[in-house]
């Protein structure tokens, strides 16, 4: 340390012979001529400096503040698709209600549609045995009236004699006669 003091006190003494010389000692003249680069870099490099990290700050304030406006719009966005979400989801709930509802009631008047259906049927089915039955029995009765009447014939033919029995065909032609212009 003290060739350190040495070296700028002997810059105060120059000798005034004019000579030239070099100083060996190498930690004195680093120490100088670092401290002389250092101050001429402070002196002159100030103001580069504060503007490089002026700079650099307001490239780091301007990133956080278009991040803070990107967060604030991907929240923004986010409420929105949440709300979004939301209201698909009511939209589903009532298309799921209405479409059970309508399901249900798809199925009620399918129900009604088929009793209705099979109620025709029945009908339908009564009123054909009704139908056949009637046919039946008037199938019967011309049997048994025609059955009757050949019996009738026989009977009429083995007792009457020609007369009796032209006068029973003229009675029954007039009777027939008569049916005919009543049903006309």
């Amino acid at each position: 340390m003290k060739n350190v003091t040495d070296s700028f006190v002997s810059l105060g003494h120059w000798p005034s012979a004019g000579s030239f010389g070099f100083n060996t000692d190498i930690l004195a003249t680093n120490l100088i001529n670092l401290s002389v680069v250092l101050g001429v870099l402070i002196f002159f490099g100030k103001g580069v400096l504060s503007d490089l990290l002026d700079n650099r700050k307001q490239r780091i304030l301007n990133t956080i503040r278009n991040s803070e406006e990107l967060r604030e719009g991907a929240i923004e966005q986010l409420e929105k698709a949440r709300d979004r979400l939301r209201k698909v989801e009511i939209e589903a709930d009532e298309f799921r209600v209405n479409g059970y509802s309508e399901i249900e009631r798809e199925k009620l008047n399918l129900i009604d549609s088929t009793y209705k259906t099979l109620e025709q049927l029945e009908n339908y089915k009564n009123e054909t045995i009704n139908f056949e039955q009637q046919k039946a029995s008037n199938q019967v009765r011309q049997r048994v009236f025609q059955q009757a009447l050949q019996g009738a014939l026989g009977t009429l033919n083995s007792c009457l004699n020609n007369e009796l029995h032209l006068r029973t065909i003229s009675a029954n032609i007039g009777i027939l006669a008569a049916m005919k212009q009543i049903t006309d």
